[in-house]
C-alpha cells in the first residue's frame, strides 16, 4: 500500500472518530479509540444484524478478545 493511500485511510478513520493522532517531532502516532470502536461494533451487532446473531458472531468474538485492558493496552 502506498504512503498516500495509507494517509488517506488514516485520515478517514480519524474523521470517523475511530482513531486519534498525536504528533511527536516529525512523526505522527495513531492510536485506536477503543470506546468508539466498541460503539461501532455494538451498533453493527444490534442494528445491522437484523435479529440474526449468527451473522455477527465473528464480530462479537473480536470485540470480546480486543477490549482494552488498561491505558492504551489491548488483550
Amino acid at each position: 500500500m502506498s504512503p498516500s493511500n495509507v494517509s488517506f485511510h488514516l485520515k478517514e478513520l480519524e474523521r470517523a472518530g475511530l482513531i486519534t493522532q498525536q504528533r511527536e517531532s516529525r512523526s505522527i502516532i495513531y492510536s485506536a479509540d477503543y470506546e468508539a470502536l466498541g460503539s461501532l461494533v455494538r451498533f453493527l451487532m444490534e442494528d445491522c444484524c437484523g435479529g440474526h446473531p449468527e451473522i455477527c458472531a465473528p464480530a462479537a468474538a473480536v470485540a470480546a478478545c480486543c477490549a482494552p485492558l488498561a491505558e492504551g493496552k489491548c488483550q
